[in-house]
């Protein structure tokens, strides 16, 4: 069910109004959880069994944690706990890529292997409601929370709609605790989310799809049949394109749940206005590279011991993070390739005074120019695509193919972007929305409401993130 869709927003609406019309907060929670597990079922209906035995693993297995006292009893429960959880992912993210590499291998060695044929279908949001229930279990085992929610209140945790598909990844010490008191929604709230809807709805819209995704997928389609220029303003195109889809998901969801009385975390602050490849992680999928930075780097050793060990922890993290995205060594490319950007920016920076000047626009720049470029790998559907944008950025002899108008529009829509991320650098959306006048916000609204009118018509396109 996408939220730029008429199915979805009868859904959100009838599920709205039921929240507000009932008064127990325990059957208001319980219609949350069944209006969740109504959602993914839409989706697919059998895989709603996968989401559930998660939750119910992750649930007993947090409160045996929470009572065992033995060291190692309680290593063994989180074992149990990371095992099955990376073993769920495994199977159905990696499996049929594992298959293929190790087919591969034997091929190299002269030994012919025919695996059995069989089709796995990866389960929409596994990667997301997967990260969110093992962090629950990692944190009783540090007994950095108690595991004392019920099931119920923990499978809404683990489901709750605006964010199980595609986050944000929402962590049980933010989201529990709000299950403790009764929440509706003030009208400050309501009209705030209904505008946060607004706002990730033209993102994606009008801005991912609307604008930016007709000259991506133009030339991604076809590489060689494009000159450089067309190539350069395609990679640029997918940069935006990349950060209005996905924000706008996230800014969607963060909406949708501020509708219902619950908050969120934000998980982009304006990535295309950092300064450094460091800054661009602190502004892009917050709550992933923090979420990696927590239960990965920070175990790995984090900015502890030798030069080489915090590099080494660093590069790793990425390339775990790289291969979180899929079961590709397009993905593991990207993730290698910003471990590699942090490990060299933090190599030659040394220790940073605190008094050390901000780095430049040039610096900022820069770091957008070459973010670009490895978004190649992530886009590409297959390495030899890959390798033509590559070569096409350097193909000067041809001439331009892309319509005049499309390539106006995506080059206007990628030039607004960076001037918009880096006049927002140090403050944000709320802030802008509270220094305005109220008819000042509306008129934007209303703007944004007629665009997204205007260019949903035709095939709706799903989330780029749901694929993850």
């Amino acid at each position: 069910m996408l939220f730029n869709s008429l199915t979805f927003a009868a859904f959100f609406t009838v599920l709205l109004l039921l929240y507000t019309l009932i008064g127990s907060w325990v059957w208001r929670k319980r219609l949350l959880l069944v209006g969740s597990y109504l959602f993914y079922a839409a989706w697919n209906p059998p895989y709603v069994a996968i989401l559930a035995f998660s939750t119910v693993m992750d649930w007993w297995l947090a409160r045996r944690l929470a009572s065992a006292e033995a060291p190692a009893t309680r290593k063994l429960l989180l074992l149990t706990s990371v095992g099955a959880n990376l073993g769920l992912l495994g199977f159905f993210k990696y499996g049929t890529f594992v298959l293929a590499n190790f087919q591969a291998l034997l091929a190299n060695i002269g030994i012919v292997y025919v695996p059995p044929e069989f089709s796995i279908i990866l389960p929409v949001g596994i990667s997301f409601y997967t990260f969110a229930s093992l962090s629950y279990t990692v944190d009783v085992y540090r007994r950095e929370i108690r595991a004392d929610a019920s099931l119920s209140d923990y499978a809404l945790f683990v489901s709750f709609f605006p964010h199980l598909v595609a986050g944000p990844i929402v962590r049980a010490r933010l989201f529990l605790p709000q299950l403790q008191t009764p929440r509706s929604a003030s009208k400050d709230q309501l009209g705030w989310g209904m505008a946060l809807l607004v706002i990730g709805l033209f993102a994606k819209v009008v801005m991912a799809d609307g604008l930016l995704a007709p000259v991506v997928n133009q030339v991604y389609a076809a590489p060689g049949n494009f000159s450089a220029l067309d190539t350069w303003l395609a990679i640029f195109a997918f940069s935006g394109q990349i950060f209005y889809d996905f924000s706008g998901y996230s800014t969607c969801a963060i909406g949708i749940a501020l509708c219902f009385g619950f908050e969120f975390p934000d998980n982009f602050r304006y990535p295309y206005a950092a300064r450094s490849f460091a800054d661009f992680w602190r502004r892009w999928h917050i709550s992933l590279s923090t979420w990696l930075r927590d239960y990965l780097y920070i175990p790995l050793g984090g900015n502890r011991g030798a030069t080489w060990k915090v590099q080494r922890s660093l590069f790793l993290t990425m390339l775990i993070g790289g291969l979180w995205h899929g079961a590709s060594w397009l993905f593991v490319i990207w993730g290698a390739l910003h471990g590699f950007y942090l490990a060299l920016e933090r190599l030659l920076r040394g220790p940073v005074s605190q008094h050390a000047k901000e780095p430049t626009l040039f610096a900022g720049l820069l770091v957008f120019v070459i973010v670009s470029l490895t978004w190649i790998p992530f886009r590409a559907p297959d390495m030899a695509t890959a390798v033509e944008i590559v070569q096409g950025v350097l193909r000067f002899s041809a001439l331009p193919k892309l319509a005049k108008f499309e390539a106006l529009l995506a080059f206007g829509a990628i030039l607004a972007t960076l001037v918009w991320h880096n006049r927002m650098r140090h403050t944000s959306l709320e802030a802008l929305f509270a220094q305005n006048k109220p008819i000042q916000n509306s008129a934007m609204l209303a703007g944004a409401i007629l665009l997204i009118f205007l260019f949903s018509g035709g095939e709706r396109h799903a989330f780029i993130y749901f694929q993850f």
